[in-house]
């Protein structure tokens, strides 16, 4: 699993009168490293990146669609986003290839992350059910997003996959800790939503 961030890293000198000693945390008020950490976890957005069709890429010889990479820094830098941001890989797969090895590993990274403000990308067939086993777990004080696309990103303005990316971003950041599905502008609490399969859209259950 790969993991990356575009956060820069804290730096410490060395102390006047250290009489040139190598830089240390231990050099730095314990008040003030602990003040860094909180800020640096409680601002820091966390993805968790699983594949499906958000980032498939196109093969332009034979129209084939796979996985290569994700495509998130990339939409990242594209919009110009100055957010504290951290990304994990986890897996790169279509919703009928997860296994349950997969979802543990999912609900696992959402369990053992420090950070607070938790974003899914992730196949749209089974994403509920992913949503579902993670709300069991109960994590307090963590506001978990997941999102998809219908279309991948690599199909260019045809793609809802800039637009659900944008708002869950938005929605990680001003919506109470819990789990939540969000897709065509909406967010869903996690047992409120289905996926309407024959039009193509998520829809609230009543």
């Amino acid at each position: 699993m790969a993991e990356w961030s575009n956060a820069p890293v804290l730096k410490t000198g060395v102390p006047q009168g250290t009489g040139g000693s190598n830089p240390s945390f231990s050099a730095l008020s314990p008040v003030i490293l602990y003040r860094a950490f909180l800020i640096n976890f409680t601002s820091m957005i966390k993805f968790l990146i699983t594949g499906g069709t958000f980032d498939k890429s196109y093969n332009h010889v034979n129209g084939e669609l796979f996985f290569k990479k994700t495509h998130l820094p990339e939409m990242i830098e594209r919009s110009k986003c100055n957010l504290k941001i951290s990304f994990e890989t986890i897996t790169m797969k279509d919703s009928l290839d997860l296994t349950k090895e997969d979802i543990y590993y999912i609900v696992n990274a959402c369990k053992k992350t420090r950070y607070n403000k938790i974003i899914i990308t992730h196949a749209t067939d089974t994403i509920t059910k992913t949503a579902e086993l993670i709300a069991k777990e109960n994590l307090k004080n963590k506001t978990i997003i997941l999102t998809g696309a219908m279309i991948p990103y690599a199909f260019g303005s045809s793609s809802d996959g800039f637009f659900n990316l944008g708002c869950a971003l938005s929605f990680v950041q001003t919506l109470n800790p819990g789990v939540y599905i969000t897709m065509q502008g909406e967010y869903f609490n996690w047992n409120e939503v289905k996926k309407n399969k024959k039009f193509g859209f998520f829809e609230r259950i009543n």
